[in-house]
């Protein structure tokens, strides 16, 4: 038990570093872009952001959760890792071909994008070099310092570029330059990496392929379900709402997603040891030493809502700040839904049910956004209420399939 949480707590350590710089980094670059750029140049970077959300998504298509799962199953034969990264590398080429045709699409028929499609066509290519990173073979492995300075690096380096060279709206162009060089070098690092351990991609039928996708499809339609609360949020407001409110849920967006980041590493730390182990000690363990910690952030943020905007964003930003408090109550519930659904129905084999909760969330969400736009309601504070009562059914759903089934712990 000792020698299995302090694995699992390095683990968790080590994707807290990458996930505190995913938050850190963009942080970091934020109140610059905010500043140098005008808001309307900045909601355009948040609305092609979170396009990019659903490319990225169709391309990994669950695979970070099915292909972790399956290394984890496999992982003392070098050959059946060859067959594992091989197939899915496949298969995310193949799905590439879809997602980049999709985006054309909705350059011709949305009109942000139209007015930037070199912009948004830049933009689309770090979500293709992401098929050779590997990252769901290094979490398998439970090698996260490789993931963890991976990403640092290549980061790092896109966001010195940002602060040397973007000085105003006409660089507009070189935020996907700076972000597609950063994604080269995370390619050429993890491919080193990949070389010391000796394992030979071993190229599959397409039967095989086709297979792949068809079981990460429950982890695909749980991921693509679940952007209905962020990404989908963020393309209606684009359409129905001004650039200047697009730039202000923009931050907050990115706000919310740094929290959520922070949980993160408690969802892929524990996952590959509840997957093993199946001790509801361990998550119950995890829970009760964060839950406190939440909930001080939770009040720090509602307190200081408006020096929270102003840090990041500056003085035009903090007229939001009404919509910082109100995503308090999302806040929270983010933190026991990600423990909610992987760790513990997931690591159960419960995968449908994590699915259908998110799938009924998302319905949810979609309604509600229909009857917004409808009923000509469409606001942020209203969106922002929707998309808080959405994660609440998820959670309900998710505690009322863990009492079916707790006893498989």
């Amino acid at each position: 038990m000792k020698l299995k949480i302090n694995k699992t707590t390095d683990n968790i350590l080590m994707l807290y570093i990458m996930n505190i710089s995913q938050i850190v980094l963009p942080l970091v670059v934020l109140p610059y872009l905010a500043r140098v750029l005008s808001i309307a140049s900045y909601g355009v970077v948040s609305y092609v952001k979170s396009i990019m959300v659903y490319s990225m998504l169709v391309i990994q298509f669950g695979f970070l959760l099915s292909g972790t799962k399956e290394v984890v199953e496999v992982r003392n034969s070098k050959e059946k890792l060859g067959k594992v990264v091989g197939k899915i590398t496949q298969a995310k080429l193949i799905l590439s071909i879809p997602a980049f045709l999709i985006l054309v699409i909705l350059i011709f028929l949305i009109k942000i994008l139209r007015q930037n499609p070199l912009f948004t066509v830049l933009m689309f290519i770090p979500s293709f070099l992401d098929i050779f990173i590997f990252e769901y073979l290094f979490r398998g492995l439970e090698k996260m310092n490789i993931v963890t300075i991976r990403y640092l690096i290549s980061k790092s380096f896109s966001v010195i570029c940002t602060f040397i060279f973007i000085k105003g709206d006409n660089q507009l162009l070189l935020i996907p330059i700076f972000d597609i060089l950063g994604s080269f070098i995370a390619v050429l690092w993890g491919y080193q990496e990949f070389k010391k351990l000796n394992i030979k991609i071993i190229w599959d039928k397409l039967i095989n392929v086709t297979e792949a996708l068809k079981e990460s499809s429950l982890y695909f339609f749980s991921d693509i379900s679940s952007t209905a609360f962020n990404a989908l949020n963020t393309v209606c407001i684009g359409i129905f709402l001004s650039a200047k409110e697009v730039a202000f849920w923009g931050l907050i967006l990115q706000f919310i997603l740094a929290v959520d980041g922070l949980y993160r590493p408690l969802k892929d730390g524990v996952y590959p040891e509840m997957i093993k182990k199946r001790d509801l000690r361990l998550l119950v363990k995890v829970t009760a030493i964060f839950l406190p910690v939440v909930l001080i952030g939770c009040s720090i943020t509602f307190f200081g809502s408006y020096w929270i905007l102003y840090i990041v964003g500056g003085e035009k930003y903090t007229a939001a700040s009404y919509l910082v408090k109100a995503s308090v109550p999302l806040l929270f519930l983010l933190f026991l839904n990600s423990l909610s659904s992987w760790p513990l129905l997931g690591a159960i084999g419960k995968v449908r049910e994590v699915t259908f909760s998110i799938v009924i969330g998302s319905i949810v969400q979609v309604i509600g956004l229909l009857i917004l736009i409808i009923t000509n309601h469409m606001s942020l504070f209203l969106v922002m209420v929707l998309r808080t009562i959405s994660e609440l059914c998820m959670l309900i759903i998710r505690l009322i399939y863990f009492n079916k089934f707790k006893n498989l712990y």
